[in-house]
């Protein structure tokens, strides 16, 4: 590394520092209050206390089908809940108050069969809230994987929950049920770094643009570019736009910016209000990287250039946390996941979750992560969907205790965008437009 790179990797370094230090006041940050919990249960199976501290009871309410259990379980911290299921004519009937509840349903496919042979809707209160499930297509074709799903926003006026499953292949299975109150009471939260892109231009203090080739990280098919085409700010929103075009070698053209060095955080609430794109191709994220990613790598020379690299380890040594990630082709299912060196795709553990939110491309969403020492909590507005918690076992599974920052970006193609089919041109341009970001610390 130059005397110049290193000058400047210091400068980050200290500036981290300085936010580490603001964010270490707010370490004592507790999970969310859980008071919002109102039934789990482990379908098929005896109660179970999960990792993040939800109860399971032993199954109550549900009916029809056939009791199933299998021995191997793939990405989940709670192997145990998807080792029972009921698979077949499923039925639950729970008494609870009226109200606004987000449901997550826990499955996993426990049969080898191949893409297609297990296809159902969800239907709660007489609407469909889950379509076409496949849940090994879901999971990337792996069978004994574990699948969350959340629908949000189902209204009970009656008194009583009703939720059924119809299958156009095979049969409907089920591992495990949650309800949670839409009114999820939380703690109080300071404000300490935001961008609510009122400006005339993209603020530099606190972004800074990627300009790089396409196929450098995750087979993407743009170049990211910092001309006002790509990136801009425009009635008071960031802008990031893809166009289809020839561009230096490039087929597409797209914008991406991080706050390394000028937003580097450790611990807190992070809240991007923003509309996304669509289509198939798509591929937005809103996303953190580590601002020392070689924190915890071991194969990287020095001052590596490590996004992209098949030699440097710092990804997913060091971490990497998806607060939003949506595929066109699967339009209206947001995506929460974490990376590391213990669980992540190339090793079928990946943890992660989804929602289903069928508007994304019409309506601004917040999309908000909730990191503190003990565990990361992720949300689409008020809805709770992804959890991991901190197994206390050391960095190759935790390693977010120290700084991250922000990343905006939308990748065209590329490994995942591509995977539902080839990119449909007709679509473009598209954009991804943000209202705000904001950064606060725990009060308590």
């Amino acid at each position: 590394m130059s005397i110049e790179g290193r000058r400047i990797m210091k400068d980050r370094v200290i500036l981290a520092t300085i936010a580490l230090t603001l964010f270490l006041l707010s370490s004592c940050s507790a999970a969310p209050d859980e008071s919002d919990l109102v039934w789990a249960v482990n379908v098929g199976g005896s109660s179970y206390l999960v990792v993040d501290g939800t109860a399971y009871e032993a199954e109550s309410s549900v009916a029809g089908g056939d009791r199933g259990t299998m021995a191997t379980v793939k990405g989940s911290q709670d192997a145990e809940l998807y080792r029972t299921f009921r698979t077949g004519d499923i039925r639950v009937v729970r008494e609870i108050p009226n109200g606004t509840y987000d449901i997550t349903f826990h499955f996993a496919e426990s049969d080898d069969v191949p893409g297609g042979a297990r296809v159902f809707d969800a239907f709660a209160e007489g609407n469909r809230v889950i379509d076409d499930l496949d849940v090994m297509a879901f999971r990337d074709g792996k069978v004994f994987s574990a699948l969350t799903v959340t629908t949000p926003d189902v209204v009970v006026n009656d008194g009583e929950l009703n939720i059924n499953f119809e299958a156009s292949a095979g049969e409907p299975t089920l591992s495990a049920l949650v309800v949670r109150d839409k009114n999820r009471p939380g703690p109080e939260w300071e404000l300490v770094w935001s961008d609510e892109f009122d400006g005339a231009e993209l603020d530099l203090a606190r972004w800074s643009p990627n300009i790089w080739p396409p196929r450098k990280v995750n087979d993407e098919d743009q170049a990211y570019t910092e001309r006002e085409k790509n990136l801009r700010i425009e009635d008071g929103m960031l802008v990031i736009e893809a166009h289809k075009e020839d561009y230096e070698g490039a087929s597409y053209t797209s914008g991406r910016v991080h706050s390394a060095g000028k937003g580097d955080f450790l611990y807190g609430r992070f809240e991007v209000r923003a509309k996304l794109p669509r289509g198939q191709g798509s591929w937005p994220a809103i996303w953190m990287l580590p601002s020392d990613p070689y924190k915890y790598s071991s194969t990287c020379e020095d001052g590596e250039d490590w996004q992209g690299s098949e030699t440097c380890d710092a990804w997913p040594n060091s971490g990497e946390i998806d607060i939003m990630e949506h595929v066109g082709y699967q339009m209206g299912h947001v995506h929460g996941t974490v990376h590391n060196k213990a669980y992540y795709w190339r090793n079928w553990e990946q943890r992660k979750g989804r929602v289903l939110v069928d508007d994304v491309d019409q309506n601004f969403h917040v999309y908000v992560l909730e990191w503190s020492p003990q565990r990361i909590d992720i949300f689409v507005d008020d809805s709770h969907y992804f959890t991991y918690m901190n197994e206390g076992t050391g960095w190759r599974a935790w390693p977010f205790d120290h700084p991250f920052h922000v990343i905006l970006n939308i990748a065209v193609g590329g490994a995942w965008g591509r995977s539902g089919g080839p990119i449909d041109d007709s679509i473009f341009p598209q954009r991804m437009l943000v209202d705000y970001v904001r950064v606060y610390q725990s009060k308590r």
